[in-house]
C-alpha cells in the first residue's frame, strides 16, 4: 500500500505528481492547514514537524518532499527520473533540488507575512518587499539558465517536479510574464498527462483567498 498525506497546493503536490509520473497506485489522505488536523498525535507520529507530505510506502514512512522525491526516484530507477550517482547530471539535479527549496522558503515566508497573519497583526512592508525582491531575483536567475525544454539537458526529471511547484505558487506574489522562458517551460509541464492527473486529485486549496498579493504600501 502507498498512502500520501496531502494538503491541496502544498509541497505534497510534488509527491503526488511524481507518483503519477511513476504510474503507481496510491491512496490520498487529505488535510487542511487551517483546521488543526495536522497537530493530532496520530499525524505528529508520522511527521514530527506536523507538515505534509508524508508518504507511507510499502511499510516505510517518509517525510519532507525533497527526500521523498529522491527516495522514490531511487526506488524506481527504471523510470529514469533522476540521474544515477556518478553520472554527469547528478550534481546539477541535486542543485535544482536545493534551489527549489530556496524558492520554497521565500514563498513560505511570504505566505506567513501576507496570507496567514490576520488583523490586528499586519505584515511588515519592508520585510515583504525584501522577500518579494529575492523571489523575483531567484526566478530571474533560473530564467537566465533556461536553455532547453527542461532543466536538465537530458530531458524531464524529478528536478522539474521540485522546481516547478514553487514557480506555480510564485504567481500569487510576482508577475510571471516577466519570465517568458519559464512560462513556456511551465506550459510544457502542465501539458504532461501525469501533471494533469495530479491536479485532478490535488483537491480544492484553502491556502490563498485572493489571486494576487501585492507588496504592501509603504514598502
Amino acid at each position: 500500500m502507498i498512502r500520501l498525506h496531502h494538503v491541496p497546493l502544498a509541497r505534497s503536490l510534488r509527491v503526488m505528481w511524481l507518483l503519477e509520473e511513476l504510474g503507481l497506485d496510491y491512496q490520498v489522505v487529505y488535510y487542511s492547514i487551517r483546521d488543526g488536523s495536522m497537530r493530532s498525535p496520530e499525524f505528529l507520529a508520522l511527521s514530527p514537524a506536523g507538515r505534509v507530505p508524508v508518504l507511507e510506502h510499502l511499510g516505510a514512512v517518509w517525510f519532507e518532499s525533497g527526500a521523498i522525491v529522491q527516495l522514490l526516484c531511487e526506488t524506481y530507477p527504471e523510470a529514469g527520473l533522476m540521474p544515477a550517482p556518478g553520472s554527469a547530471e547528478r550534481a546539477r539535479c541535486l542543485e535544482i533540488f536545493g534551489y527549489a527549496e530556496t524558492v520554497g522558503c521565500l514563498l513560505e515566508n511570504l505566505n506567513l507575512n501576507q496570507v496567514f497573519l490576520r488583523p490586528p497583526a499586519q505584515p511588515e512592508p519592508v520585510v515583504v518587499k525584501l522577500l518579494n525582491a529575492r523571489l523575483r531575483a531567484s526566478l530571474a536567475a533560473m530564467e537566465a539558465r533556461m536553455e532547453g525544454e527542461y532543466l536538465l539537458p537530458s530531458g524531464f526529471s524529478a528536478g522539474d517536479v521540485m522546481f516547478a511547484y514553487g514557480f506555480e505558487l510564485a504567481r500569487y506574489y510576482v508577475d510571471l510574464d516577466a519570465y517568458p522562458r519559464l512560462m513556456a517551460y511551465w506550459a510544457r509541464l502542465r501539458a504532461r498527462p501525469a501533471y494533469i492527473r495530479a491536479k485532478a486529485r490535488d483537491g480544492v486549496q484553502d491556502l490563498y483567498t485572493q489571486e494576487f498579493y501585492p507588496v504592501p504600501e509603504g514598502a
